[in-house]
């Protein structure tokens, strides 16, 4: 198969961080595709992956937005039919820049990321786009409304549950192709679109059969990869007693999840651990999650440069997420780090991980506690969980193996449009 012109459409920079867009990016440049990204920089945004993307891509271009834009994008939203989340990242210079390089230079393909760029799209004229949804917001909505760490947190979920709902369910009108990262996401995206098709039906007569035929078709899993040459154990001496839980810190999932541990899951520990340590690794916590810091016991790092070196000393892993939709960079970086993994059923309901293998899984902070306090005090069996969770990674997450199926995805969309009677 001939080589691909790709235009990629990226709401934000893709970076270590961005890892899904950075990794499909990079992957799909070594086999041999040209790409040109254009990417919204929100403010504030991680540009550490800008030299790697100059090196993949054919062109980069960059456009500005600004703090103002969003809250402006979300008034206007406000009496629309259009979610908060779709809203977020519209701008006029993107558009503009969209339509002049698509005027400039012919593409195979057009691949637009995550919901927050799906009003991008608008702009594009021609070509047949993959939209990479990555999750379901509708189903992490559902879930925040319900379990989320603050009252501002649920009622914001609340608010822009209905109209999201109705706009996820629509995607499969827009788009030939819908990628999600985890069975979970497409059965919630696939019962949207179920539902937008009984409705519709309702008002045109159309053939439900048919329509339900197309939902299977377009909906595709490319799940999430970790890259295993960075990501790889390293000759660190481990802590004999420290937990760690990494991700973004601001994300009120992991707010929710920090909380839990500090507050419900460590004091058991250290009733029979007392020397215990608690690392909480990620950027932007806020207030709540800083204020843990004050307990000598608990580090809260902030930014850091690199994580790997963090998970390398820690003793553990722990992951107690009340809620979780797609895959879990957090957790699949830890096991490919070789570092064992605890983790509660919603951190890891994407994976084939067998539990007491690759990882523990416990579903209360009691029984967390509890897995905690056994790895702690077995180093045979950190060692062999830790071992386990790296092969997994190995066999089942390798960035290669989810370009090729990306790359395939592109191709029959491409295929199929040629096929098209004019």
């Amino acid at each position: 198969m001939k080589p691909l012109n790709i235009l990629f459409i990226s709401p934000y920079l893709p970076s270590q961080i961005r890892a899904r867009p950075y990794n499909l990016i990079k992957h799909l440049a070594q086999r041999g595709h040209r790409i040109t990204l254009l990417a919204l920089e929100p403010s504030g945004e991680d540009r550490s992956g800008l030299n790697s993307l100059h090196t993949w891509c054919q062109r980069v271009q960059i456009t500005p937005l600004p703090r103002w834009r969003p809250l402006w994008n979300g008034i206007q939203a406000i009496a629309s039919q259009t979610p908060f989340q779709a809203a977020y990242s519209r701008s006029p210079e993107m558009m503009e820049l969209i339509k002049k390089t698509q005027a400039e230079t012919n593409f195979d393909i057009i691949h637009v990321e995550h919901l927050r760029g799906a009003e991008l799209s608008r702009a594009v004229k021609g070509g047949p786009i993959v939209f990479d949804s990555v999750d379901s917001i509708t189903l992490l909505f559902d879930l925040v409304r319900r379990s989320g760490p603050t009252w501002r947190s649920r009622l914001l979920a609340n608010l822009d549950l209905v109209r999201t709902r109705r706009y996820e369910g629509q995607l499969l009108e827009k788009y030939p192709r819908v990628l999600v990262t985890s069975p979970r996401d497409r059965e919630a995206l696939a019962q949207l679109s179920a539902l937008a098709v009984k409705t519709s039906v309702g008002k045109a007569g159309q053939n439900s059969d048919s329509q339900m035929q197309k939902i299977n078709d377009r909906l595709v899993i490319i799940p999430i990869g970790v890259d295993l040459d960075y990501f790889t154990p390293l000759n660190i001496p481990r802590d004999p007693a420290t937990l760690i839980f990494s991700g973004k810190m601001s994300y009120h999932a992991n707010t929710a999840a920090a909380l839990d541990l500090a507050n419900k899951i460590m004091p058991v520990v250290w009733q029979r651990l007392p020397e215990t340590r608690l690392v909480l690794a990620g950027k932007n916590p806020p207030a709540e999650v800083l204020a843990l810091s004050a307990d000598p016991r608990i580090v809260v790092t902030g930014t850091v440069p690199d994580l790997r070196p963090y998970l390398a000393q820690a003793t553990l892993a722990v992951s107690p997420m009340r809620y979780a939709v797609g895959m879990q960079f957090k957790v699949l970086e830890a096991m490919a780090m070789a570092t064992p993994l605890i983790s509660t059923p919603q951190a890891v309901s994407a994976l084939q991980v067998q539990a007491g293998q690759e990882a523990l899984v416990a579903d209360t902070p009691q029984a967390v506690a509890d897995a905690a306090i056994t790895l702690l005090t077995n180093e045979t069996l950190r060692q062999q969980v830790g071992q386990q969770g790296r092969r997994y990674v190995e066999t089942h997450h390798d960035w290669h193996k989810a370009a090729e199926k990306l790359e395939s995805v592109y191709y029959d969309v491409i295929m199929e449009r040629r096929a098209v009677p004019v």
